[in-house]
């Protein structure tokens, strides 16, 4: 039996491991948007093209990482994932050109998925059990937003710490300079972590529950065609997939609150890290409830209040007297947002899949469900040039909401197979 320290000591190796590894691909982009488009000398387009590279290669690392992960030891997946991963923030360090830049995202396509995606939802899903899955994937979610929000705010601090007479006086030198020290910062947490996880998850079946295959499912192709004949399988894809797209929105805001609103880099990083405080919170109590009531009701509601929210974006004349109004809203979104991601992997137990071939169907619907990664930024950046100013962004909201309408749809189609 293992004993409740070493499940404590599991999950939180697979929570700082679950959020670090998407620091250097994701945190940057999100929480310091117009530093990373200054000091790359990249236009939003540019970035959202070297992202959609990554979304690609991610979708063709996502079949081979879930057969990966109902195979092979967890721990070791996951250490070798983050050590890779690593050594791409050493080459982000050196400020590469756009074409450069394609090539290390397309690099973490690899090493963020292919090796460590599937591992870490069917780690989860084990250290859950039968009647837990709400309480891991909450924590999991929680646990990710409140070691990515601490980060960010370190990374705001250095920033006004760097440039105590505002952040546009700055030289491009003295910009990429503190930069640098988030992405070395990032690089050097990213590779103890892979320390960690391999000494704390190495004694995989006696920590976390490594099951055999069963004979009905042994072969890879039976895996698959096992999975594939689910409806709930493609539902739950859907699902995520519309959440994802909701998710992916958050990186968009402080770019938004600069054109729109007027605020410098510095505000429109607050902003976004105000928000992504309620991750761990909003998370955490999702997952508790989920456990006490239905799950897929609760997604049905939360993707309810991301259609509204999306629509008021979509349809309001911001003026800066009112930015609190767009706190709000932006509040509003991340509540619905984060609630999402930690409801929708926490659904396989409401339709009983079996756990031997978790890898294979995550494999399955992170294909479909994360396809946002290759489309979403790349869309916003293309209505920001081709319409400059408040239209483009409204343009990119109501392509947000149309998402969001799905996602509700595809939670009801769910609830009805479930019953």
């Amino acid at each position: 039996m293992t004993s409740p320290y070493k499940k404590t000591i599991a999950i939180v190796s697979l929570i700082i491991a679950g959020e670090i590894i998407f620091a250097l691909p994701f945190h940057l982009a999100r929480f310091f948007r117009p530093t990373l488009l200054e000091v790359l000398q990249l236009t939003p387009t540019q970035l959202g093209a070297t992202q959609g590279i990554y979304g690609i290669i991610a979708m063709l690392s996502y079949f081979p990482g879930g057969f990966l992960a109902d195979r092979f030891s967890t721990h070791k997946l996951l250490a070798i994932s983050l050590w890779m991963t690593a050594l791409g923030g050493l080459f982000l360090a050196s400020s590469p050109n756009y074409y450069e830049s394609l090539f290390l995202f397309a690099f973490f396509g690899i090493t963020t998925i292919m090796l460590f995606w599937g591992a870490l939802i069917r780690a989860t899903r084990e250290w859950g059990g039968l009647h837990q899955q709400g309480v891991a994937f909450g924590l999991l979610e929680g646990g990710r937003g409140l070691l990515a929000v601490s980060l960010a705010s370190l990374g705001v601090l250095l920033f006004e710490w760097s440039f105590p007479l505002g952040y546009d006086s700055a030289s491009l030198a003295e910009k990429q300079s503190t930069f640098n020290i988030v992405i070395y910062s990032y690089t050097a947490i990213t590779a103890l972590t892979g320390v960690l996880v391999w000494l704390s998850l190495q004694q995989g079946p006696n920590l976390i529950k490594q099951h055999s295959l069963s004979q009905s499912y042994q072969s890879v192709s039976k895996h698959f065609n096992y999975v594939l004949r689910l409806p709930a399988v493609w539902w739950q894809a859907t699902i995520v997939l519309c959440a994802y797209v909701g998710y992916k929105s958050i990186d968009h805001l402080s770019l938004y609150a600069v054109d729109v609103y007027g605020y410098d880099a510095i505000e429109a990083a607050k902003l976004v890290t105000l928000a992504a405080w309620m991750r761990p919170i909003v998370a955490v109590v999702t997952g508790l409830i989920a456990d006490r009531f239905n799950p897929i009701k609760m997604l049905m509601l939360c993707f309810i209040v991301l259609l509204i929210s999306n629509l008021y974006f979509s349809f309001s004349t911001p003026q800066f007297s009112l930015s609190g109004l767009l706190v709000t809203n932006v509040l509003i979104t991340c509540t619905a947002v984060f609630a999402l991601r930690a409801l929708y992997f926490a659904v396989f137990q409401s339709y009983q899949l079996p756990i031997n071939v978790t890898g294979t169907a995550v494999g399955v619907i992170s294909v479909i469900g994360f396809l946002p990664d290759v489309f979403v930024l790349y869309v916003a950046g293309k209505f920001v040039d081709s319409y400059p100013g408040l239209q483009g962004h409204q343009f990119f909201f109501l392509f947000l909401a149309c998402f969001s309408l799905a996602g509700m749809l595809a939670s009801y189609k769910l609830k009805k197979y479930k019953k």
